[in-house]
């Protein structure tokens, strides 16, 4: 397929922003049982800021992918059958949950409501909030995830390792930017977030590279002959249909050499995976406040490079079609 970066842009970032929200409300849940040491309403307000800046940032990428913006609204409208649909309703949700929660505890609208675990947990409306968000995150990332999972006959798609993948690193890019934004206001939960970020790095390079495997032992269930419908043993392709480009040939196939589908490989796998987890691992012990900046900027670059080939990998029939130009 060919990748669209408004595409790429809007899974990456949303995705960021959704790990972001799930990382604040971590922090609150260990907070509230005393794990970790509280954090003021300028921590989780300026966060669910940055938090709903990626969100509208991403839902801005989306629509240089639309031909008629003016009509995005429609999208909605097929909400019983189309995940894409119902990413546009759930979006939304997201975006308004992140808004209250962080509105909630700038003006400090913290009283607890009641207290449950025998008088250990206080429970207040930013609590109810996180709880909401939490599903609402979950549930964006399975609406995502299933746009591409969905769809049958892009079998390197076609797998429950899409939804994970996209759970997983969006968690893993959400969690490191945690960790940044801890070592920019110089507290203490560096290692606290950057803990949970090398834990979901390593789950998204495990179900990233059983992907990558399964995606390379494919059996492909498309042949030349099932394209155009002839079952002769032996056919060569001597045209390709156009005189010149068309929609089929630009939006089906990315025009890159195996040779740099590689190096795009090699190069996501060092920055997603090894690099973030390597510098924040020495950011704990060198207490290096620039680290974990450097390591969530560098992760989401190799971020990029993940989705662009996502997209790229997968294998639309058509191209056994128009596989040869002439």
């Amino acid at each position: 397929m060919h990748p669209a970066f408004s595409v790429i842009f809007l899974t990456t970032l949303i995705g960021a922003g959704q790990g972001l929200f799930l990382a604040l409300f971590t922090g609150q849940l260990y907070a509230s049982i005393k794990l970790i040491e509280p954090q003021g309403a300028e921590f989780y307000g300026i966060g669910s800021v940055l938090s709903l800046l990626l969100l509208i940032a991403g839902l801005a990428a989306s629509f240089f992918h639309l031909g008629r913006p003016e009509r995005a609204w429609r999208a909605a409208a097929m909400w019983r059958t189309s995940w894409l649909s119902r990413e546009v309703i759930v979006l939304p949700l997201m975006m308004a949950v992140v808004f209250f929660y962080g509105v909630f505890h700038w003006m400090g609208w913290t009283a607890p409501l009641f207290v449950v675990g025998g008088g250990t947990l206080p429970i207040d409306a930013t609590f109810l909030l996180g709880l909401i968000g939490i599903l609402v995150a979950f549930a964006l990332f399975v609406c995502t995830g299933m746009i591409y999972a969905s769809v049958k006959f892009l079998e390197e798609w076609h797998s429950p390792y899409t939804v994970a993948n996209f759970t997983f690193l969006g968690m893993a890019s959400g969690f490191m930017l945690a960790a940044a934004f801890s070592a920019y206001l110089g507290n203490h939960l560096v290692g606290f977030y950057g803990t949970w970020a090398v834990v979901f790095t390593l789950l998204g390079l495990a179900t990233r590279g059983a992907s990558l495997l399964r995606n390379m032992t494919l059996k492909r269930k498309s042949s030349l002959q099932t394209a155009i419908g002839v079952r002769h043993r032996v056919i060569e392709q001597k045209s390709q249909g156009f005189t010149g480009g068309s929609f089929n040939t630009r939006e089906f196939f990315h025009h890159k050499s195996p040779e740099f589908l590689k190096q795009v490989r090699l190069a996501f796998l060092v920055l997603v995976f090894p690099v973030p987890v390597l510098m924040i691992g020495l950011a704990y012990v060198m207490e290096s406040p620039t680290l974990p900046i450097m390591a969530f900027l560098i992760q989401y670059t190799g971020l990029l490079a993940e989705r662009w080939y996502f997209f790229a990998e997968a294998n639309h029939p058509q191209n056994l079609y128009y596989q040869s130009i002439s």
